[in-house]
């Protein structure tokens, strides 16, 4: 079985990561092709695989945002820029028609591109996709789902969540598995990151590159609230890009506005010595070696994405927000509030930073946990099987 893999983010975020640990763990009969939006530090490793991977800027991909005004302005800009896709879009059609029996679209941004493959080429060529997003409650968010379930053989959700509100906003049936993301152990050999291996502080890991609805802002108000308590004694650990869109309100946006990004907020907020900002990294293994916990403050009470999972793999115990409890469960796995609260964050945090067993403990239930849901060899054959299902076989 051939099977074309179409992927967003070049390894620059969790779908791409998900998709090469799914690849990574295929066997036999399955024969990988990868095409990336953008260029990234994946390729390098599919190199490695020996899986043949290809850079397509021209990717159409969008998806629809929690306000109206802002999906108008997206939208608009994405049909001035269809026409410009044409090429790729062709060249895509050619390609899936003459070399490939199945096309995995690894995103729901790619909706609309599936739309138009399967407009293009009917009901010849099986489409699957991951639903790895949870999108907001909208007419432009029921749309997509609506079209994603209706384009696609057979969905794959990396968690009952994404299928539920799939069904729920398509109001359509909905066919398709979940198939949790995997995660492997980490190697023994991993090097943890020196200059914060000579820090002292209570080290909390942030995985997540800035967006308002993944809530990485919030750390600034956990920060402030260790410092109203005289604990300037955590250092925070900020991995991803901090860039902030202009458009955000309050004083998170005056700081856009003026040029700033996230750790300008912190100086502002005089928090700036309780935070470490180092980028995007391509491999958080180092990171989360030298860390304590991780933390993730999402808006989407989401406490499933591959930055808790990466951390739970590597024995570190996640705090974060949310209700759904499979993976981080409150006091066995790491710490789970149902709403986010900045002042009970902070006393936490102290709580596990003066009880560094305690945080030791969590971490070996969380590892515990996730390695026997997320196996690797398991969920490549589930994602296997979703396939030849799509293709009738």
């Amino acid at each position: 079985m051939r099977v074309l893999c179409l992927d967003i983010e070049g390894g620059y975020g969790g779908s791409s990561r998900s998709l090469f640990e799914s690849v990574r763990h295929l066997h036999g009969d399955v024969d990988v092709e990868v095409w990336c939006r953008q260029e990234g530090p994946i390729q390098p490793r599919y190199a490695a695989l020996g899986v043949p991977c290809s850079v397509v800027p021209s990717m159409p991909h969008i998806s629809s945002l929690p306000r109206l005004s802002r999906n108008i302005y997206a939208f608009g800009r994405f049909a001035l820029n269809w026409p410009g896709s044409g090429t790729f879009r062709e060249g895509l059609a050619s390609a899936v028609q003459t070399r490939f029996d199945v096309v995995h679209f690894n995103h729901d941004g790619l909706f609309l591109l599936l739309r138009w493959l399967r407009l293009r080429l009917g009901l010849e060529i099986p489409m699957t996709m991951h639903i790895r997003t949870h999108l907001p409650s909208t007419l432009f968010s029921r749309w997509q789902y609506r079209t994603i379930v209706e384009g696609a053989d057979r969905l794959a959700f990396i968690t009952e969540n994404e299928r539920e509100r799939t069904a729920l906003l398509a109001r359509r049936p909905v066919v398709g598995e979940v198939i949790n993301n995997i995660v492997s152990a980490p190697d023994a050999s991993v090097a943890p990151d020196l200059g914060l291996v000579r820090e002292s502080r209570f080290k909390v890991a942030v995985l997540s590159n800035y967006a308002w609805i993944r809530g990485v802002d919030r750390m600034i108000d956990v920060a402030c609230a260790l410092a109203e308590c005289g604990r300037r004694d955590t250092l925070f650990v900020m991995a991803g890009r901090m860039d902030l869109p202009r458009s955000l309100p309050g004083s998170l946006g005056r700081v856009a506005r003026r040029g700033g990004d996230l750790a300008d907020y912190a100086r502002e907020r005089d928090v700036a010595d309780m935070f470490r900002f180092v980028g995007h990294v391509s491999d958080p293994q180092p990171i989360l070696a030298a860390c304590d916990l991780l933390a993730k403050p999402t808006r989407e009470h989401n406490p499933w994405g591959r930055d808790i999972l990466e951390g739970m793999a590597f024995a570190r115990a996640p705090i974060t927000i949310g209700s759904y409890d499979r993976f981080v469960e409150n006091g066995v796995t790491g710490v789970l509030h149902e709403e986010f609260d900045a002042g009970a964050w902070a006393e936490e945090i102290i709580r596990l930073a003066d009880n560094r067993a305690e945080c030791v403990r969590l971490g070996a239930a969380a590892r515990t946990r996730v390695l026997k849901l997320c196996d690797g060899p398991a969920r490549a054959r589930d994602l296997v099987d979703l396939w030849k299902s799509a293709g009738g076989s």
